[in-house]
């Protein structure tokens, strides 16, 4: 049986999906068979982020109420074989039962490396019945106070779920501002969790991370780089995160913290 990991905030606008897709990339870049999941039923986006949503012609409620079969509701991304979607674009309509969900994350577990669920926001009905299906975890936030409280709300509510792992990704990370001390640094958010964060992405002007995924035109870029890093530690779990704050140090950083 593959692993099962749920990716979740509690507050949405945080780059999840663009978090959940990359890092499948990554994953699936390595040699995995990945599979992703987009739980958030009705505001789904993750065939928008990985670029592949004409190609969606089912969705998981169309499994689940047997109209088609899993394997031809799963798209294959063009450039990976490795990695696959299942969408929840309701385009069949009906709602989508736990009971069901669970059955066809258990069916996916059996066929993939790695099942990632791309949980909704907030933390109602969807939230459990994603973080239901799943053993481990990884909450993604930003380095600012209001989303390090939600991500402390949704480590609460994931303890009840006796998880086996449940770490956090900091994504967005201005290394300049956190050096002017204008926003948290990852010890920060680690002190303000009590859990280990285990991915820092980098805020990137020139390199936006969705998979468009898959068409990122700077694979060297910090960007990328640092989700590789996170991908590292999923898949053999390394302790590498990414040093934001590098390139913002000695003169020349200095320059750079001065030109942004």
């Amino acid at each position: 049986m593959g692993r099962c990991i749920v990716v979740t905030s509690g507050k949405g606008g945080v780059g999840k999906s663009t978090i959940t897709a990359t890092l499948g990339m990554a994953i699936a870049e390595a040699g995995a068979r990945v599979t992703l999941v987009d739980a958030d039923v009705g505001l789904n986006n993750l065939d928008l982020v990985l670029g592949i949503e004409g190609a969606v012609s089912y969705d998981i409620t169309d499994v689940e109420k047997g109209r088609c079969r899993l394997g031809e509701a799963l798209v294959e991304h063009p450039f990976n074989e490795n990695l696959s979607l299942l969408s929840s674009r309701a385009l069949g309509g009906g709602a989508l039962s736990q009971k069901g969900f669970a059955a066809v994350i258990t069916a996916l577990r059996r066929s993939a490396d790695y099942v990632m669920i791309d949980c909704p926001a907030g933390i109602d009905e969807g939230f459990h019945r994603a973080v239901s299906c799943a053993d481990e975890a990884l909450i993604v936030t930003t380095p600012v106070p209001a989303s390090v409280r939600d991500a402390d709300k949704v480590s609460d509510l994931l303890a009840a779920y006796r998880l086996r792992r449940v770490e956090v990704v900091v994504n967005r990370v201005r290394g300049d501002l956190v050096l002017k001390g204008e926003v948290l640094g990852v010890g920060d958010v680690m002190s303000a969790l009590r859990l280990p964060v285990v991915g820092s992405v980098p805020e990137d002007d020139e390199v936006l991370l969705s998979a468009t995924v898959g068409r990122i035109s700077d694979r060297e870029s910090e960007c990328y780089r640092s989700v590789c890093m996170i991908a590292s530690h999923v898949m053999m779990g390394t302790d590498m995160v990414y040093d934001c704050t590098k390139r913002y140090r000695g003169l020349i950083g200095f320059l750079r913290r001065m030109t942004r």
